[in-house]
């Protein structure tokens, strides 16, 4: 009998969550490349990647200054939050003109740990209720 009460964790998409960095950070993919000791073409397949090496990932996280934590476990849904969260306007007029008076990669990773501290609650959670079947 299959448990319907499953849970479906969000898949991560390391590629994606690389470029969504480096886009929010105004980095080019050749000064990424070029610190990476690789070709932009290389890096431009990097980003494509659903799961990318270990070490590469550490160097990319070191080379944007983020926590490699923040590429390896952000899912799509938590980018559009994010996405929606910082842009609450649809009239484009306002978000060409749109300076922020706080650093956006805070917010991010602001975002990430509520995150991740949710995902932390729901494990307790879960693993209490395992163990009350018992």
């Amino acid at each position: 009998m299959m448990n319907t009460d499953t849970v479906a964790m969000p898949r991560v998409h390391q590629g994606r969550n690389v470029k969504r960095f480096r886009d929010v950070l105004g980095v080019k993919q050749e000064t990424l490349a070029a610190e990476l000791n690789m070709t932009q073409q290389a890096f431009s397949k990097l980003e494509q990647k659903e799961v990318i090496d270990e070490k590469i990932l550490i160097k990319v996280a070191e080379a944007l200054h983020i926590p490699v934590e923040a590429l390896k476990n952000m899912t799509d849904e938590a980018a559009v939050n994010i996405v929606a969260n910082t842009f609450n306007s649809h009239d484009t007029s306002t978000s060409i003109s749109y300076y922020p008076t706080f650093n956006p990669i805070d917010k991010v990773i602001e975002l990430y740990e509520r995150m991740l501290k949710n995902e932390q609650e729901k494990v307790r959670l879960l693993q209490e209720a395992l163990r009350d079947k018992k």
